[in-house]
């Protein structure tokens, strides 16, 4: 007999070999039906794998992540199952559970249009229906490519795993059979409410230069209430969907001409920026991190030092023949750290100089493949709150620490730290060509960071595989309006790179050794930032931030000598202010402010202009009535600077 942990704690005996679906029917039928996968030791295991020794086991359902994405990977088999039976010539590429539902990509004649989705959404409904039991089974390469000899985008990652010696894991539901690792659900019926949300276009695995596909999209819940839950959920993410409301309020736009991932920031939304980012230089400073400011470019020979040449070469712009040594190749930057390495490099260091920490408001250049693009959550160019500390091996927990704070101060500031979840990015052992050093070196800064990070008590989830190429990392993750997660800020612990610099400091028994160096953002990249804030705040940011605070709002033409002398005081005190002196009616100019999301309407009439006053409209508490010129500008200046939200 094997012993098997369950998650309470508690300890059940069955034979080895036995599978996760029958432990489950074990414990309770009712469990069972509800189960989608499992966890055994730590690792999402399909309901169909044996247990062969003891084991820890959690069993999932549709309430945790991994049981969703089960859930949903069963249903984008349903969907493709339905697309075959209807175009048999289509031909299947991929479909994997996302963080908010499915998708599948097709290689058909035409997009598939509304009417066509409505159509397959009714197929998939009795193919649910029929409750087809979902199999399991392996293939050699040689079985798997006749399975598939239809199918020209199968074959071809079949013939990665070939090339690997593995195994081809299949899946089998009735009619249709779909290479997949897994896990999927028992049977098909489990997945009662869904909907195919749209079919948009998408590169066969995201590269521009491949064959555009027709991507359906789709999401799926054991229950209807559900369903419509998530639907009103995602017509709400469309309301305060940046891309939308960005171009609506005047933010920023983007042109064809110049390039996808290349948005133009229009005045409001440079304001922003240029607000966000005084905010975040003035505290870095006061925290003791010291400005540097380095080139947009360098040779390739200062990427070959950092590793960033072979690790990270496709990620890049290079200006230059990459493969031609007889002449110079340059790159724009990717990351700032070789650069600031420069300025610790610039003369000899002791103990004593260190933590030495650097920032730096950096501009980067990354080649994103264009199916990841989207907005300004993810593009081609962008800037980044970056800097980089080294520091004693002693100091290196207070200084995270210290990193920590001050980026949880900028959530908090901005109102998104509700909404972030932890990461600790860890190598993979497995492909250990991605990543520099040894594995002894990788043990030893994974330890490290998790001691540390354990110290601290942070709620951390890890990522295997997620690791820079040189070290691990603290990512905090956020989710956009439609549940897609990135990164916004990162704290990594790096004990590779500076070796490779020949960085070194002079220590109090006189050896010379490698600073350990920390790399972190504070407030992550601005354009993705300003996506989250239009999104967390529908367009209707904190006075703070808000790139017009203040709109004055005249009634007549005879008083525009009081506004103009209102828009004075006001801007002597910083306040971003503008003035609606459009003959039009008040109602008009109110609405028209209203629109825009200001959090100020300062109305004018004869008997404000007579007391010296502005009648008061807030965004948010609505009328205030009648104060006095004075008193509303040390109002507002004071809600201003203390950031109030």
């Amino acid at each position: 007999m094997i012993n098997i942990t369950l998650k309470d704690g508690s300890v059940i005996n069955v034979e080895p070999n036995t599978s996760i679906a029958d432990v489950a029917k074990g414990i309770s039928m009712g469990l069972y039906r509800n189960c989608c996968s499992a966890l055994v030791n730590g690792e999402v295991r399909d309901l169909r794998d044996e247990l062969t020794g003891d084991c820890s086991l959690e069993l999932l359902t549709f309430d945790s992540e991994d049981g969703k994405k089960t859930f949903w990977h069963t249903a984008s088999h349903i969907l493709a199952q339905a697309v075959l039976r209807l175009f048999p010539e289509a031909k299947l590429a991929i479909g994997p559970a996302i963080d908010n539902g499915f998708y599948y990509d097709f290689d058909v004649e035409k997009p598939f249009s509304s009417e066509d989705l409505a159509k397959i959404e009714s197929e998939m409904k009795k193919i649910v229906k029929e409750g087809i039991p979902v199999e399991r089974f392996m293939a050699s390469a040689d079985e798997a490519k006749e399975i598939m000899k239809d199918q020209p985008y199968k074959l071809e990652l079949i013939e990665e795993h070939a090339s690997k010696g593995e195994q081809i894991s299949f899946y089998k539901q009735g009619d249709f059979t779909d290479l997949c690792a897994g896990p999927h659900l028992m049977t098909t019926a489990p997945v009662k409410a869904f909907k195919l949300t749209s079919a948009t276009g998408a590169y066969w695995r995201g590269d521009s230069s491949k064959k555009m596909l027709c991507r359906v999209y789709g999401t799926a819940f054991p229950k209807a209430a559900e369903l419509q839950a998530r639907l009103e959920q995602m017509e709400e993410a469309k309301k305060r969907d940046h891309n939308k409301l960005g171009r609506e309020l005047e933010l920023f736009t983007t042109v064809d001409y110049i390039g996808q991932g290349l948005p133009i920031m229009l005045p409001k939304g440079a304001k922003i920026i240029q607000t966000l980012q005084r905010w975040v230089e003035d505290e870095e400073a006061s925290r003791g991190w010291q400005l540097t400011k380095t080139p947009y470019m360098a040779k390739r020979d200062l990427y070959r030092i950092s590793g960033h040449w072979d690790h990270y070469r496709d990620g890049m712009f290079i200006m230059g023949d990459p493969d031609d040594e007889t002449k110079e190749c340059y790159a724009l930057r990717p990351m700032t750290c070789p650069f600031q390495y420069q300025a610790y490099l610039n003369r000899a260091r002791s103990y004593r100089d260190l933590p030495l920490r650097y920032d730096e408001t950096s501009t980067l250049f990354r080649n994103e493949d264009s199916g990841e693009m989207h907005g300004l959550i993810r593009v081609r160019q962008f800037t980044i709150s970056e800097g980089h500390l080294m520091c004693t091996p002693e100091q290196l927990e207070q200084e995270f620490k210290n990193c920590l704070e001050l980026a949880i101060y900028m959530l908090k500031t901005l109102g998104l730290y509700e909404d972030v979840s932890y990461r600790f990015s860890q190598w993979d052992p497995n492909d250990t060509e991605k990543y520099i050093g040894t594995p002894e070196q990788w043990d030893e800064a994974q330890g490290v960071m998790e001691r540390i990070l354990n110290h601290l008590e942070i709620p951390y989830k890890v990522g295997v595989g997620e690791a820079a190429f040189y070290g691990p990392k603290l990512d905090i993750q956020i989710r956009n309006v439609y549940g897609k997660e990135d990164t916004l800020i990162t704290i990594q612990i790096d004990q590779m790179l500076a070796e490779k610099f020949g960085m070194v400091y002079t220590d109090r028994d006189g050896q010379k050794k490698n600073p350990y160096i920390i790399h972190r953002t504070s407030i992550g990249c601005y354009e993705r930032t300003l996506a989250l804030l239009i999104e967390k705040y529908a367009g209707a940011f904190p006075t703070w931030i808000a790139p017009v605070q203040v709109k004055i709002l005249s009634i007549a033409d005879r008083h525009l000598d009081h506004a103009y002398e209102v828009k004075k005081a006001l801007e002597k005190k910083g306040v971003r202010v503008e003035i609606d002196d459009r003959n039009e009616k008040i109602g008009y100019k109110i609405r028209e402010a209203q629109l825009e999301k200001v959090p100020y309407m300062l109305v004018i009439g004869d008997k404000e202009a007579e007391e010296n006053a502005v009648s008061v409209r807030s965004r948010r508490d609505g009328d205030k009535g009648s104060m006095k010129v004075d008193e509303f500008v040390a109002a507002i200046v004071e809600e201003i600077e203390n950031k109030i939200r």
